[in-house]
């Protein structure tokens, strides 16, 4: 991000959230208990349903109009919990209005929406978040640090499964819906080298809703692992796993496991190479199996949604870009695009664009580079 950042007040952040239906009274509520913010507006269409959101002795103020609450000098920033669609608009107003913005998942409808409102940000030094939420539970957090520390070794695969008898979405297929919480975790976990270079995406329709209700991903990445992700609605039984496998350990995510929710492994396969003469058996790579132990690191119990606000007022606070901003909103959707594709054409493998981010000491266009040259430029939450 550009280092034009400015801080409004000294004081706590005033905040208006934008959109009372499925998610925004989790964002009324975690912004209420955040010490860094503080709660101006609640913002609907329906100033009934924001009532109910907020009760009946609630001080922060209702509104109809988002022009009434972007033209408030008390509001610093917006929190945006609107449908899909209309995320491009309401986050291109708000940062043209100066604000700062969090924005549900995902950052826009399409990837060049996407880009315009990362270009907007960096343009108008603001602070652009997407609300990946799962990328601030504990869970991820630690799967992140034993990734990217090298206690996992070398990455050899990742393996995600999000199944349950969902919400079959009337706009969206189920890629849309739910695989962008897995493809931001893979974002947040993967090294600053490791990236992925292109998608093969096969779904199926079995009750005729029009698009995919079932749905498998398979990345390619750059150092030649695979990542694999199954999404869907139709499962009668809901399951959440993640698996993260390295030549040294893996690691296992079980989210409706509470009392071992994640898993280290020092289990897998070393290879070994023959040093005999034969060429049948000197090309030949033999394995040996190791078996170690299994450790359960103790995990804090943390609201996900709390950690995201405390790191935006963070980062708007310290001037810095956050652990999920912009650029992380469009890699994700960079790899939605390329699934929509390959999947119209049939599992047929896609390359995945390529983001060069803008240097954080400039603001400038983002340029998409040849998918071998990328630089993921993920670093640590704090520059």
């Amino acid at each position: 991000m550009g280092d034009g950042y400015t801080v409004e007040q000294n004081g706590p952040i005033g905040i208006a959230v934008v959109g009372g239906g499925y998610w925004g009274p989790n964002l009324v509520r975690n912004a209420q208990q955040t010490p860094g913010l503080h709660l101006e507006y609640l913002c609907d269409l329906n100033a009934d349903r924001a009532r109910q959101v907020l009760g009946n002795y609630s001080t922060v103020r209702i509104s109809t109009s988002l022009d009434e609450v972007l033209a408030d000098p008390a509001v610093s920033a917006v929190a945006i919990a609107t449908p899909a669609a209309t995320h491009f608009d309401v986050a291109m107003r708000a940062l043209e209005a100066g604000k700062h913005v969090l924005i549900e998942k995902p950052l826009a409808p399409s990837y060049e929406e996407g880009r315009q409102l990362v270009e907007a940000a960096e343009r108008l030094s603001r602070v652009l978040m997407v609300d990946h939420t799962f990328c601030y539970t504990s869970e991820v957090r630690h799967i992140r640090e034993v990734v990217r520390s090298g206690r996992l070794g070398d990455l050899q695969y990742i393996d995600s499964v999000r199944i349950n008898l969902g919400i079959v979405q009337p706009d969206v297929d189920v890629l849309w819906d739910l695989a962008p919480h897995d493809l931001s975790i893979f974002d947040a976990i993967l090294p600053d080298d490791v990236f992925p270079v292109s998608v093969a995406a096969h779904g199926s329709d079995p009750v005729g809703a029009g698009h995919a209700c079932v749905a498998h991903l398979t990345l390619r990445l750059s150092n030649g692992a695979l990542a694999h992700v199954h999404v869907n609605w139709l499962s009668p039984t809901k399951i959440r796993t993640f698996v993260v496998g390295g030549s040294n350990r893996t690691v296992v995510w079980d989210d409706l496991n509470p009392t071992q929710r994640v898993s280290e492994h020092d289990r897998g396969v070393d290879r070994i190479q023959s040093e005999l003469d034969d060429a049948d058996v000197r090309g030949r790579r033999l394995v040996s199996y190791r078996t170690g132990d299994t450790v359960a690191p103790a995990l804090a119990n943390l609201e996900a949604l709390r950690s995201v606000m405390v790191e935006f007022a963070a980062a708007i606070a310290e001037n810095r870009r956050p652990l999920t901003d912009g650029f992380a909103g469009l890699r994700v959707l960079a790899i939605l695009e390329a699934a929509s594709e390959s999947l119209a054409k049939d599992g047929q493998s896609v390359p995945i664009r390529a983001i060069q981010e803008t240097p954080r000491t400039t603001a400038g266009v983002i340029e998409d580079v040849p998918t071998t040259m990328a630089q993921r430029g993920r670093g640590e939450v704090t520059v």
